[in-house]
């Protein structure tokens, strides 16, 4: 088989490290090298991988987005670059369309000039949550804040041969990561109050870039909600890595989301748990989420 090569933005998030080191036959800290949803390894020459950041690639600009593809020819492009601030996108909606929708819809149009399938990344937060049970592909979306509807405005942008992965909750060793936040305070001794009244999906950065390579392999086209198993609440979450970390039930206090102070500008949907059904159908579930976040926690403290 012919080398596949691959274009990564956002290669500096935390999901983007995770992809660029999966794709390259490398273990990202925090992932399970036995778990191959496809059943096939990675190569180590099996990709030419190119991660790019947002300041090598100005993804607005269509000019150097048609160049920086003309020069390296890519056969697929992830995209992962994403502006993912959720209450900042209430005051800075042009920015956030921008990068979540403009772009998007430039990085499609090149990938099919240049007969390269592209690949993006969207969220739960396309929904509004008040379904009452868990999201599937098919369920029409209506986000109730910027971000997601700058999101949501992305995937309207995609041709239909596209993938669009949506998922949620992500949290990574490496990057910045509500876990780190949670994990930090554990260790230091203190507390934390966390919403009880907001459910989704965990999904765990090196699952996810696994699960990506998959998708890279394959190239589907259409929409696939990819999250580890199992709904969980904010609370739950904390109280997890807070007994996972040595620490009693006194760490977590629930709180309600009518309780934070300052109040979040943007509004979040109450469920928006992803049915993760279509991918299972196809490969292997990623792995439930007490696993993955244990073992971010384990790769965690031995970085």
């Amino acid at each position: 088989m012919s080398t596949v090569r691959v274009l990564v933005t956002g290669a500096a998030g935390q999901v983007g490290v995770d992809l660029v080191s999966t794709l390259r036959g490398e273990v990202p800290p925090g992932a399970d090298a036995r778990w191959q949803p496809d059943g096939l390894a990675v190569g180590s020459d099996e990709f030419d991988v190119l991660g790019v950041t947002r300041h090598e690639l100005d993804l607005a600009d269509r000019d150097a987005i048609t160049r920086v593809l003309g020069l390296t020819k890519p056969d697929v492009v992830v995209n992962l670059a994403a502006y993912t601030a959720v209450d900042q996108a209430e005051r800075d909606v042009e920015a956030c369309y921008a990068v979540n929708a403009t772009a998007t819809g430039l990085l499609s149009e090149a990938c099919a000039a240049l007969g390269a399938h592209f690949v993006t990344i969207s969220t739960d937060y396309v929904f509004d949550g008040e379904k009452g049970s868990g999201y599937r592909e098919d369920d029409v979306p209506n986000p109730q804040g910027v971000y997601g509807a700058s999101k949501w405005a992305g995937e309207q942008r995609c041709r239909v041969q596209d993938t669009i992965v949506r998922t949620s909750w992500v949290m990574g060793v490496r990057g910045k990561s509500v876990v780190h936040v949670i994990a930090n305070r554990a260790e230091s001794g203190s507390t934390v109050r966390f919403v009880d009244d907001q459910t989704g999906t965990v999904t765990c950065a090196a699952d996810l870039a696994r699960a990506l390579v998959t998708v890279v392999r394959e190239r589907p086209g259409g929409v696939w909600h990819v999250a580890n198993e199992g709904t969980t609440t904010w609370f739950d979450l904390a109280r997890f890595v807070g007994r996972e970390l040595g620490r009693g039930d006194e760490f977590a206090t629930p709180i309600t989301t009518a309780e934070l102070s300052p109040a979040p500008l943007a509004t979040r949907p109450r469920r928006s748990d992803l049915v993760t059904a279509k991918w299972r159908s196809r490969w292997a579930a990623l792995p439930d989420w007490h696993e993955g976040v244990a073992r971010l926690l384990r790769d965690r403290a031995a970085s």
